[in-house]
Order: structure tokens, then sequence, then C-alpha cells
């Protein structure tokens, strides 16, 4: 068995340097849509621009995303700029495996608040309660390859790229490439 064992549940938002991570609420559907309603979001996604019922049914989703306990879970939290109560992202990490003790992370930042170090700061904090709260020992992060903002954010998150996988899904219509980034518990304590 691998050695992920402890979990973590949100009981109060995380705070950094200029943003509240909070867990998702109802109040959210307006910041919810307005970013995944936004062809320029959805670019790099699995789902096309959303209407406001898909973005209803993504906020319900992220609502109950709100611990890691166990394999499958996911904690979803809104990033929320400490000055102006604005939601300028969306991060989550999902515990994937317990066996192989691995998480998976995720972020979207609104195009307003692109190029401001937003996605980094608010997936570091994730990063922490993967390796130090729930016990993984490996977290990766995925993108489309084109998509090289979110593959800078993971490098400044001390991952490595470890592949790049050349047309290996049709989506949308189209075959893209995958770039997948990883870190270690160990490398991230010595970072």
């Amino acid at each position: 068995m691998g050695r992920a064992t402890r979990g973590f549940e949100y009981t109060a938002p995380l705070e950094t340097e200029r943003l509240l991570l909070r867990a998702f609420e109802d109040r959210d559907v307006d910041a919810v849509f307005d970013l995944r309603s936004r062809p320029e979001v959805a670019l790099y996604t699995y789902w096309e621009p959303q209407t406001e019922v898909q973005a209803r049914e993504a906020l319900e989703k992220r609502i109950g995303f709100r611990a890691l306990r166990d394999e499958g879970d996911v904690l979803a939290l809104a990033a929320e700029m400490k000055t102006t109560g604005e939601v300028v992202g969306d991060v989550v990490i999902q515990w994937v495996s317990r066996e192989h003790a691995l998480g998976e992370i995720g972020f979207i930042v609104h195009p307003d608040h692109q190029g401001h170090g937003y996605a980094t700061e608010m997936t570091r904090p994730l990063l922490r309660i993967a390796f130090e709260d729930v016990g993984l020992h490996r977290v990766i992060g995925r993108a489309e390859a084109r998509n090289t903002a979110s593959a800078r954010v993971m490098e400044k998150l001390g991952m490595r790229r470890e592949a790049h996988f050349v047309e290996n899904e049709r989506v949308k219509g189209e075959w893209q490439s995958e770039l997948v980034y990883a870190i270690l518990d160990r490398e991230w304590r010595s970072a």
C-alpha cells in the first residue's frame, strides 16, 4: 500500500499573499459562468464554452468538492482577490490513487487576470496540502501542448516535464498533444 493515508478537509479559507482560497458557494454562479463561458478559457479544455446551465452544474460539483479523504476525492477552491473579493480563478486537486500515492492538480485563471502570477500563487497551497496533509508521493499536472502559459506555471511550481504525447487525444474534432508535468514529495520539501 502507498503511504498516502491521511486526508484533508476544507474548514477555512487558505490565505496567500494576494488571494483567499475558499470553498465554492452558490453566490459564485456569475463568476463561474463568466469564466467557463469564454472561448479563450475553453480552448485547451475538454469542454466547449459553457451555457449558464452547464456553468451552474459545474459550480454544484465544485461546491461538493471540499475534502481529500480517499482515492477519487477532489478539493476545488475559488481563488478570490483579498482586495476586491473578485474570483480570479479555480484550482483543484484530485487524489488519483491511494496505492500509488498520486494526485493531480488543475487550474484556470480568468483571462482578465492572467499574467500576474495568480495561477502559481493559488496552486502552491494545494501542493502543500497534497504532500504535507494528505501524504501523497507524487502530483502531476497536464496541459494541452499549445498551452505554454500552463506549462510555465507548472515549471514555476518546481514540476518537471516528464512527457510530451504527440496527438494522443482527439478533442473537439482535432488531434491534440499533451504535456505531463510532475513533482515528488521530496522535491517539494527540498524546494
